[in-house]
């Protein structure tokens, strides 16, 4: 399996001001686009190619990405004027995927789960699609046999009176002949598509709850994950001391020494954090300013972005 589709067009509405000049899956986590991650995971375990489909402030993938590539890996960007939503967007891109598996990554989440254990399972079980399920989390709406791995019904809509026990995570490995289920509409979601399976007992689940996950679809979500991955064993962040965590190549930000800045909060690069500021459980992207005298609580400050005063749970 050496193809990955990251579905990257989403409107990034719930983040408000945070996607109006940038896709959802470009926000900075620690300083590094969310995307990455993905591309970092998927590497990780044998993808070799890679391809986004776009929507909105599409530029800014293909400026970022001017070479088209990612560690060597090339991206192919497939930009969607109207929105085709989850299985319209991957018929959309069923001539780039041939007749490979490949697998679908949601460009709104955080993981480290190993992906090996998702592509042996879908491997042996010969299911056209297999999902990755966890059995923690708020959005339990997927039922599975787990002594067959099938899937039974997704928020009880086939009446099955499961209204589901695990969580679906937004990644999922499928089998080329996937491609021949996906509706001939432009738009559509897979949801019915997956129903369809369903029925023909043909999706496939496995419950993988090692490591981390976390969906930073939310401001929330989003500043909640700076502050929990620094403690958890999410890869090259771990961070036990007391102090704030400040972008490896943040040397060139000017914090005034009297700053006071918890552990929970980031700093990136490029950052002016001037005079007795107080930032509490917050993230500076690169290029912002922090005023004299300002106290951050639960706020974002983007891109080149001046933040001043008494601020909670703001995005500025």
């Amino acid at each position: 399996m050496q193809k990955a589709f990251v579905l990257g067009a989403g409107l990034g509405s719930r983040l408000k001001k945070l996607t109006e000049k940038i896709p959802k899956p470009m926000i900075p986590v620690f300083g590094k686009p969310l995307i990455e991650y993905s591309f970092d995971h998927l590497i990780q375990s044998g993808i070799e190619e890679f391809i986004v489909n776009t929507h909105h402030n599409a530029k800014v993938y293909t400026q970022y990405y001017e070479s088209g590539y990612y560690r060597q890996k090339p991206i192919s960007f497939v930009h969607e004027p109207d929105l085709l939503d989850t299985g319209g967007g991957i018929k959309n891109v069923s001539k780039l995927l041939h007749s490979d598996p490949f697998i679908i990554y949601n460009g709104d989440i955080l993981t480290d789960l190993p992906l090996k254990t998702l592509i042996n399972e879908h491997r042996n079980n010969k299911f056209p699609v297999t999902l990755v399920l966890r059995s923690n989390g708020e959005a339990k709406h997927i039922a599975i046999n787990e002594n067959n791995n099938k899937i039974t019904d997704i928020r009880n809509i086939l009446n099955s009176d499961n209204k589901g026990t695990h969580q679906f995570t937004g990644v999922y490995a499928c089998s080329a002949n996937f491609l021949t289920y996906l509706k001939q509409e432009k738009k559509h979601s897979v949801i019915p598509v997956f129903l369809d399976l369903i029925k023909e007992q043909l999706l496939g689940g496995v419950v993988i709850d090692e490591g981390e996950w976390w969906d930073l679809g939310t401001r929330d979500s989003y500043l909640d994950a700076h502050k929990k991955i620094p403690t958890s064993t999410f890869p090259n962040y771990s961070n036990q001391s007391n102090e704030p965590l400040i972008d490896r190549s943040a040397k060139s930000s000017n914090i005034h020494e009297s700053c006071v800045i918890d552990k929970s909060s980031f700093i990136g690069e490029n950052s002016i954090i001037e005079a007795n500021t107080t930032i509490i459980n917050s993230v500076i992207w690169p290029g912002a300013t922090i005023t004299e005298g300002s106290t951050l609580e639960r706020c974002i400050v983007r891109h080149k972005q001046t933040a001043k005063g008494k601020l909670e749970n703001e995005d500025i």
